[in-house]
């Protein structure tokens, strides 16, 4: 998988954190954001215990999974003084094309999705209706620009019939073959979830999908204790509602730790040039090279090796249809 942060913004005004914030808090204890409420932030110290706290006004946005010095202000509140330099910071872009963070310090991003109710019980349904791929593509890409592992969650295959379940296998395949790994799972009853609490140890992970697809369940399920709102779809418009209103760090039971953030209905990569899209496309690497034209867009030009790999099975149709209708929508 591509190891880069996207270009045209640097990377330490990005990540946020300098040296000198943190030197000069040095008094100040160590903390990290569990919980974000907008002009508010919940800290947990180094015992466990959670604070309300405000930040400092020159202080980045802060997001869950940042570390932080802070201090107390009184027994249950205080002030983030400086953030701790990070890791790794997952991104999206608003409308304006402005990045802005979503979750900090992550080390795994977990795609989450449902199939379509359209396809599901429609014996003549294709493969590539069965999931919204396009989605899917652009969340991997996501997560290849934020260097972060990334996993495909299949969620409600309750909802399936076995052909249906067979047709998203074999959709799925496809990612697997280019080393992604894909999880089936049920959260209303418990399929995939022992695989799940599996691939979370030892990771900070991020849920990321549409809303509507479980993501919510999912938690619960791994966390039953928590209370975790879930939402019903909208009969109206088949589109979820939005259940999760706050960005929340839980610590899993049995290992790593999982940030819940708000759904996001569509993931642009407005800030992504044509090239970095390409190299969010994993299984292009090898072929990219080879390319008669090093500036190769791999739309049209003569002697392109990701096209001609098509014809070799080295590359799936359906991902390179994703990878050109993703450059015409960043070119339209």
């Amino acid at each position: 998988m591509a190891k880069h942060s996207p270009p045209h913004h640097d990377k330490k005004k990005r990540l946020g954190a300098s040296p000198e914030q943190v030197s000069e808090s040095a008094m100040g204890e160590s903390g990290l954001v569990v919980r974000n409420f907008g002009q508010t932030l919940e800290i947990e110290d180094e015992t466990g215990k959670l604070h309300r706290c405000s930040a400092r006004k020159k202080i980045v946005a802060l997001v869950c999974g940042d570390k932080v010095v802070w201090q107390a202000t009184s027994a249950a509140e205080g002030v983030v003084l400086a953030l701790q330099p990070r890791q790794t910071l997952l991104v999206r872009p608003d409308s304006h094309g402005d990045l802005k963070p979503v979750a900090a310090n992550v080390s795994q991003l977990l795609v989450v999705t449902a199939p379509r109710a359209s396809a599901r019980a429609d014996p003549a349904a294709e493969d590539d209706d069965m999931l919204d791929t396009a989605l899917i593509d652009r969340y991997l890409i996501a997560a290849e620009l934020s260097r972060l592992r990334a996993v495909i969650v299949i969620n409600k295959v309750d909802l399936l019939t076995q052909e249906a379940r067979n047709r998203a296998a074999r959709l799925m395949a496809i990612y697997q073959t280019i080393g992604y790994r894909v999880l089936f799972t049920c959260a209303t009853q418990n399929q995939g979830i022992a695989e799940l609490v599996t691939i979370l140890q030892d990771h900070t992970s991020v849920f990321c999908g549409p809303s509507g697809v479980g993501k919510s369940s999912l938690v619960q399920s791994l966390l039953p204790d928590q209370e975790i709102r879930i939402g019903e779809l909208s009969s109206a418009t088949g589109a979820g509602r939005h259940t999760t209103t706050l960005a929340t760090l839980y610590h899993l039971p049995h290992g790593g730790n999982l940030i819940d953030s708000p759904g996001v209905r569509d993931f642009g990569l407005w800030h992504a040039d044509p090239a970095e899209i390409a190299q969010g496309f994993v299984e292009f690497q090898p072929y990219t090279q080879s390319c008669r034209f090093a500036n190769c867009s791999h739309l049209t030009e003569p002697g392109c090796a990701v096209q001609q790999a098509i014809e070799t099975g080295g590359i799936s149709a359906m991902r390179l249809k994703s990878y050109r209708r993703i450059i015409e929508s960043l070119q339209g």
